[in-house]
C-alpha cells in the first residue's frame, strides 16, 4: 500500500491506472468505512482512499478541533484490506490558498441537516468535486448512512456529467442497531445504551408505513415527542420521497426517513429506506 500526501505524486502513481475505484473518508476509520472500503475492492483491483477531515463542512461551534484523527491507525486497517493507495494530504495541499470557488447547491441542501448546519453540504460538495479531479475515479462509494449526502453527490455527478458511478454502501450497524459512526465515541457508557433509541424509533415508523399508515405527519410528531421524553433534543424527524428528499406525499411508494437527535453534546444521525 502506498500513502502519498500531496496531488503530483499521486497523480503520477494513477495516471495508468483504468477503473479505479475510490472511497473518500475522515478518518478515524471503522467497521462502516472498512465495509465500504471492502466493497469498493469487488469493484475494481485499485482502490484508492481519502483521509481528510474537511474544514469546510464543519460549522464554528462544531467539533472540528477535537474529531478524532488516527492515520496511523487507520493505515494499518487499510493495509490488511491491501488497499493500494491512501491520499492523507495536510490542510495546504487542498486549501493553498483561500477557498473562494464553492458550488451553488439546489435547495435539497437547504433541508434537513442543511436547516441545521448552514452551508455543510457546501463544504461537502467542495471537497468531493476537489477530490474527484485529483483521483479522477472511475466509481465512488459513499455510505447510506449520510443519505442526504449521497443524494446530494449522486446529483451533482450528473448535474455536472462526471464520468463517475456513485456505488451507495449499506449502514453498519452495532447489534443492538445503533449505526455505526466516528462520534459515537463521544458517548459515556448510559448515553451509548440509549442511542440505540434513535434506530428503534425510525424502525417503528417504517413497520407503521409497512403496515399502511399514511398519516406522516403524525407518525413524525410522535415519535420527536417520544424521544424527548428519553431526554433527547431532537433537529428532525421527516418520511422523504426517497428520489427528491423532498416531504413525501401519501401516495409515494420508495420513501426513507430520517432522523438528526442530540444526546447531551453528541449529534446522532440515521435513516432507514421504506
Amino acid at each position: 500500500m502506498k500513502i502519498f500526501t500531496d496531488i503530483p505524486s499521486l497523480r503520477e502513481d494513477l495516471k495508468h491506472e483504468r477503473g479505479i475505484a475510490f472511497v473518500p473518508t475522515m478518518g478515524n476509520l471503522h467497521a462502516g468505512h472498512l465495509a465500504l472500503v471492502k466493497q469498493a475492492k469487488q469493484l475494481s483491483d485499485c482502490v484508492v482512499v481519502s483521509i481528510f477531515v474537511n474544514r469546510l463542512q464543519f460549522l464554528p461551534h462544531e467539533d472540528f478541533n477535537r474529531y478524532p484523527r488516527t492515520l496511523d491507525d487507520d493505515c494499518k486497517l487499510l493495509a490488511e484490506l491491501n488497499v493500494n493507495s491512501v491520499f492523507a494530504p495536510n490542510e495546504k495541499i487542498l486549501f493553498p490558498t483561500k477557498q473562494e470557488f464553492l458550488l451553488a447547491l439546489p435547495p435539497v441542501a437547504d433541508t434537513l441537516e442543511g436547516k441545521f448546519r448552514s452551508g455543510f453540504f457546501r463544504g461537502v460538495a467542495t471537497i468531493v468535486l476537489k477530490l474527484f479531479n485529483i483521483i479522477q475515479p472511475d466509481i465512488a462509494v459513499f455510505g447510506k448512512k449520510d443519505y442526504q449526502q449521497l443524494h446530494i453527490v449522486r446529483e451533482m455527478v450528473r448535474q455536472l456529467n462526471l464520468p463517475i458511478e456513485i456505488v451507495a454502501g449499506e449502514t453498519v450497524r452495532a447489534s443492538d442497531g445503533l449505526a455505526l459512526s466516528s462520534r459515537n465515541q463521544y458517548l459515556n457508557k448510559v448515553q451509548r445504551l440509549e442511542a440505540r433509541n434513535l434506530y428503534q424509533t425510525l424502525l417503528k415508523i417504517r413497520q407503521e408505513i409497512i403496515s399502511g399508515c399514511k398519516d406522516f405527519l403524525t407518525l413524525q410528531e410522535n415519535a420527536i415527542n417520544n424521544l424527548v421524553k428519553r431526554g433527547w433534543k431532537v433537529d428532525y424527524i421527516q418520511i422523504q420521497n426517497r428520489s427528491s428528499l423532498m416531504p413525501a406525499q401519501s401516495n409515494d411508494q420508495d420513501l426513507v426517513v430520517l432522523g438528526a437527535a442530540w444526546l447531551d453534546n453528541t449529534r446522532l444521525i440515521d435513516n432507514l429506506e421504506i
